[in-house]
């Protein structure tokens, strides 16, 4: 399936916590978290373009060319957001940690083993199934874009990864200096954008993969501590008005597209200023999102999410992938109707397309959900401890942990999932989750808020 690099890579003391299911949580959090991975789920299914031409099959981002997909990025570019309540769960679950005498290596071994365990299955499974593909006969090109395709969306894990460990960091710099840190990250993210217009390198503009994505986060925090919330409501619809108004210009006059998903290859200070108005408008709507997800059918169907959202996340592309090829086999074998994406023909069938993708997809979950709720990797064994099931005698430090799991994560991101990649990968993913295991606790100190996933586009 060819969905374009730059689509789809483009393809958390505020109000009183409430108590669900044994701990403290805010149902809008969760309500909007499983939102952006709805939101991700659909767009990249939208995405996909399966026809025949000519010369043979063709696989192709199905939305290329449509003159409707800027304008839909506004609405459904939710990467911001994202990021914006993943500060907030960081920043509540650091303050928690912090309340029962933990260190900031423990919160951050917390995340490494939530994040690092489904992507090391999603890796081995992966590369497993593309090398007996490639062994039958399935040619060498197919091969390498369907695991070029299925590896994008690892982005968002490597900058989560590096973002998430630097959570104790920032909320000590938001507690001291929030405005200067804030400012701070701003002139970053703006001076990377002036040079790479400036020098039409495009490469310097990746710098801000963290400046960006650090400084959205930042916002969460400005979210758990109450700080945006204290603001009256008609200020903070000024604000979202505000910032919507700055991105238009920058977008319609100034040197970024109004297509907000371009936007995030590399990252720009459009999503920051998207963020901000994101940020807002979130507050506003808040209170009524709460009321609702506090319902106990939403409540269990947000609950869900939060079980297996890293799950759905990263398998959700490979279930596509199968997908697409189940529907050239059948139209090979059975004369199945392959429309043209954007036809009147492919636009009538995506109602279908979708269900069998969210089918597929939730096969696909429950089958490998297990390794995501499992991630408490810390187990005890007599006077040992186990690691993936592997006795353990010594830990990794976190300052080591984190470098190799994001390094471990961009290999296949940005060689693809062959044999030697695979397996450097899952060797420096291996070194990471060797570095979530406490080397005091047999528990793990992945409490409190887990971390979310959802892509982005």
């Amino acid at each position: 399936m060819t969905l374009t690099a730059d689509r789809l890579a483009a393809t958390a003391p505020g109000e009183p916590e409430r108590r669900t299911t044994g701990q403290h949580r805010d149902p809008a959090i969760d309500a909007a978290r499983a939102a952006c991975l709805v939101v991700v789920f659909v767009l990249h299914a939208m995405m996909v373009g399966v026809s025949v031409g000519p010369q043979g099959p063709v696989l192709e981002n199905a939305l290329d060319g449509w003159a409707g997909f800027a304008p839909a990025t506004w609405v459904v570019q939710v990467m911001p957001l994202f990021f914006v309540i993943g500060g907030y769960a960081g920043w509540t679950q650091w303050r928690r940690l912090q309340q029962k005498g933990s260190d900031a290596a423990a919160f951050v071994r917390g995340r490494l083993a939530r994040l690092l365990r489904p992507a090391i299955v999603l890796v081995a499974v992966v590369a497993s199934s593309l090398a007996a593909l490639a062994a039958v006969g399935l040619p060498a090109d197919v091969v390498a874009t369907a695991g070029y395709r299925i590896g994008q969306p690892l982005w968002f894990l490597a900058v989560y990864i590096a973002c998430s460990s630097l959570v104790p960091l920032m909320a000590g710099l938001h507690a001291r200096h929030p405005l200067v840190t804030v400012s701070a990250l701003f002139a970053v993210v703006v001076a990377v954008d002036a040079t790479r217009f400036a020098t039409g390198v495009d490469a310097i503009g990746y710098v801000n993969l963290l400046a960006v994505w650090l400084l959205v986060q930042q916002f969460g925090f400005f979210l758990a501590d109450g700080s945006v919330e204290r603001m009256p409501r008609g200020a903070r619809l000024g604000v979202a008005a505000a910032g919507l108004g700055v991105l238009a210009v920058m977008t319609l006059a100034g040197p970024y597209s109004p297509d907000l998903f371009s936007n995030l290859n590399p990252p720009t200070a459009c999503l920051v200023v998207l963020g901000v108005a994101q940020l807002a408008l979130f507050t506003l709507v808040r209170p009524a999102l709460r009321r609702w997800a506090e319902r106990p059918r939403p409540q269990r169907t947000i609950a869900r999410f939060g079980e297996w959202g890293m799950t759905l996340y990263l398998w959700h592309l490979p279930a596509f992938v199968l997908l697409a090829g189940a529907l050239l086999v059948l139209h090979d074998v059975a004369g199945l109707s392959l429309p043209a994406p954007l036809s009147d023909e492919w636009w009538w069938g995506r109602p279908a397309w979708l269900l069998a993708a969210a089918l597929v997809t939730a096969v696909f979950v429950r089958g490998f959900a297990r390794w995501e709720r499992s991630s408490t990797v810390v187990h005890p064994v007599g006077s040992r401890e186990r690691v993936l099931g592997v006795p353990a005698m010594r830990t990794v430090p976190v300052g080591l942990a984190v470098p190799a799991g994001v390094v471990g994560v961009g290999a296949v991101l940005v060689l693809g999932f062959g044999v030697w990649t695979a397996l450097l990968s899952l060797l420096l993913l291996g070194v990471a989750l060797r570095g979530a295991r406490s080397p005091r606790s047999p528990r793990s100190a992945a409490t409190g808020y887990a971390a979310p996933t959802a892509a982005p586009a």
